[in-house]
């Protein structure tokens, strides 16, 4: 991979799946944002991976909307049992109050879920896990996948 995402990104794909803002299809997908306001669409071929969010669109990493479609394409192996502790979380509001300090962001999360210490560390260990996974993915992250040609 060439340029990896903030870890917090991956939390963010659990609340996407836990609030089951991916709606996948052939080789694309359409994912709702966290306030809802709006959409981003993932499209794929082969391990070439293009998104609208502005991480995976801008910065050239992997942006949440593409980390949910891996998972959902079971390319990143999680335990789904811990998307529940970040159902309905308003991402996008908590990272402007934070400025951009997605660790802050997460804490939160913690705090205002009431999520116990050792519960985070599980959490946290499994998601280090899932970023290890990351690492590893033979991805390439492109602005545009270019036109499929029909045969």
């Amino acid at each position: 991979m060439q340029k990896l995402p903030p870890i917090e990104k991956i939390y963010e794909a659990y609340s996407a799946l836990a609030d089951s803002r991916i709606c996948i299809k052939e080789n694309t997908a359409d994912v709702v944002s966290s306030d809802g306001s709006k959409s981003y669409q993932v499209e794929w071929n082969d391990n070439t991976y293009a998104s609208t969010d502005n991480g995976t669109y801008w910065q050239g990493y992997t942006g949440y909307p593409v980390i949910g479609v891996l998972i959902l394409q079971s390319k990143l192996k999680v335990d789904k049992d811990i998307f529940h502790y970040f159902s309905n979380v308003n991402w996008n509001s908590l990272n402007k109050k934070h400025k951009r300090d997605y660790h802050a962001a997460l804490l939160e999360v913690f705090e205002e879920k009431q999520i116990p210490p050792q519960d985070r560390e599980t959490i946290e260990n499994l998601t280090q896990q899932v970023y290890e996974q990351l690492k590893a993915l033979d991805l390439k992250i492109v602005r545009k996948i270019k036109e499929r040609r029909t045969e």
